[in-house]
């Protein structure tokens, strides 16, 4: 007979599905203590409570005797916590024409610091259409450029690096004292 696959829904093997013959018993109000598992679970059900495996992969196993279904809840709980307290990286991204004039460089680098301030990373970009790759230079100075106008609110973590018609520079925010 192939080994029972566990069931998706149930990360945990409960009462009657648990193998094992000898198991280490512990929980709330119980004193731990290895047992066969037909005592284990007569001693979950004279508690009204359920035998869960725990630790399936230790000599002899271990099972507790909760509440499952509070045990569950209390587990999606700390994944919904510990998801809410996740920083989320957001990368913005700005677009230059290797002749930017002034106004409109002054215009981006205010949303640039924006966004800086917010707290998202920048990915500036300088994109060649056509021959407009013949200046490279200017597009590398105009980030370089950008780079020192905002150092006050970032750090550079790339360089002005050119991927095919593209010259990016990835800006991340100073951490707030």
């Amino acid at each position: 007979m192939p080994p029972r696959r566990r069931d998706d829904r149930m990360p945990h093997r409960i009462n009657n599905r648990i193998t094992a013959k000898v198991v280490r018993v512990v929980g709330d109000n119980v004193e731990p203590q290895v047992m066969s598992i037909s005592e284990a679970i007569r001693l979950a059900d004279e508690m009204e409570l359920d035998l869960v495996e725990i630790s399936p992969k230790a000599d002899p196993p271990v099972c507790k005797i909760i509440d499952y279904r509070k045990f569950l809840y209390q587990q999606k709980k700390k994944q919904k916590e510990m998801k809410a307290k996740a920083t989320k990286v957001v990368v913005k991204e700005i677009r230059f024409g290797p002749n930017t004039d002034d106004h409109d460089y002054n215009f981006k680098l205010k949303h640039a610091i924006k966004f800086l301030e917010d707290g998202a990373k920048v990915k500036a970009y300088v994109f060649f259409k056509g021959r407009s790759i013949l200046f490279k230079e200017k597009g590398e100075i105009l980030l370089l450029r950008l780079a020192q106008d905002v150092e006050d609110y970032s750090i550079v973590e790339q360089m002005p690096k050119l991927e095919g018609k593209r010259m990016t520079i990835t800006l991340s925010p100073k951490k707030k004292k």
